[in-house]
């Protein structure tokens, strides 16, 4: 029987396979990528947190707090001018610094989210009310505006005195919204929100403990509460 003359006639494929499968085997030439810079690294974290779940209890939580941390500014920004002694200067600089860049932080992270952005007024938080009326809604711990005069009427020893317990009251108010913000169901799981309500707590935690000393030692009260 003759012999298919396509079958012997064609050159063999063999090879073409070969060099085919031989360079899509061969190892590629990998590819440089630059290392991603901080502000880079930054704006992914950022991104990556405002996708996640966030509540109306963590919202509530950081609008509330600027006006919170508002007036604990206002009221140290009073010790300079007030015959206070450098204890107590030296806290209310640290109440000042730490709480403006707690406020910007807050801010942030409503404006991140397209919600409203809340004012830093020391006053409360400004509520609208039925027929066009606005009421100053006041957090845990916030002074009245009574109070806010009195500690300004004040000068010296008793500046200090009433300082440092109003501030005290004032913290442990700020305490009593970081225990009601994780007291609230599916509040305070964003990465952020964690954090920052932990270190408001950790810190004012420790402060109050710092000022009823100071109350103490330097004062001689008894009532540190």
């Amino acid at each position: 029987m003759p012999i298919p003359a396509q079958r012997w006639g064609s050159p063999p494929a063999l090879p073409v396979l070969f060099v085919v499968l031989a360079t899509a085997c061969a190892p590629s030439t990998p590819t440089t990528r630059p290392a991603a810079t901080p502000a880079q690294m930054a704006a992914a974290a950022t991104a990556d947190s405002v996708r996640k779940s966030y509540t109306e209890a963590d919202i509530a939580f950081m609008s509330n707090m600027i006006s919170h941390h508002a007036q604990a500014i206002s009221m140290a920004e009073m010790a300079p001018s007030h015959g206070v002694g450098s204890e107590v200067s030296i806290l209310a600089k640290r109440i000042i610094n730490a709480q403006r860049d707690e406020i910007a932080t807050m801010q942030r992270w409503l404006r991140d989210r397209g919600l409203p952005v809340a004012e830093a007024d020391p006053a409360g938080m400004k509520m609208e009310m039925a027929g066009g009326q606005t009421h100053m809604m006041r957090m845990p711990g916030m002074l009245t505006p009574a109070q806010m005069k009195e500690l300004d009427a004040s000068r010296g020893v008793e500046f200090e005195r009433k300082f440092l317990q109003y501030m005290i009251m004032h913290h442990k108010g700020a305490i009593t919204m970081v225990d009601a913000l994780f007291a609230s169901y599916g509040a305070g799981q964003e990465d952020l929100i964690f954090k920052f309500a932990s270190d408001v707590y950790a810190d004012q935690s420790t402060e109050v403990a710092r000022m009823q000393l100071m109350l103490v030692r330097r004062l001689g009260a008894t009532d540190t509460n």
